[in-house]
């Protein structure tokens, strides 16, 4: 298991569109995904568990991976949440 803390910099942070997209990306590893925020955690491969976060633009998270490409979906999902949360990012 690995996890990286990533701050969202996008000015909507994870609302409704942004997480469905995260959660396309995060569907293709097959690694178990998850976020924590605070004392709170969610299976971020499932659209209620990322909005029950309310994660916002400036919030810090913990994103971890567990599984045979924990390294490349922790690698790859922080890029994506780095870059502004953009479509074909």
């Amino acid at each position: 298991m690995i996890s990286k803390e990533v701050v969202i910099k996008n000015q909507s942070g994870l609302d409704s569109k942004q997480a469905a997209m995260f959660i396309q990306k995060a569907s293709n590893f097959k690694s178990g995904i998850w976020i924590e925020k605070g004392e709170r955690k969610a299976n971020a491969k499932s659209l209620l568990g990322m909005l029950s976060l309310g994660i916002g633009s400036g919030t810090k998270i913990i994103l971890i991976a567990d599984g045979e490409d924990e390294q490349s979906a922790i690698s790859d999902l922080e890029k994506y949440l780095t870059a502004g949360l953009v479509e074909g990012a």
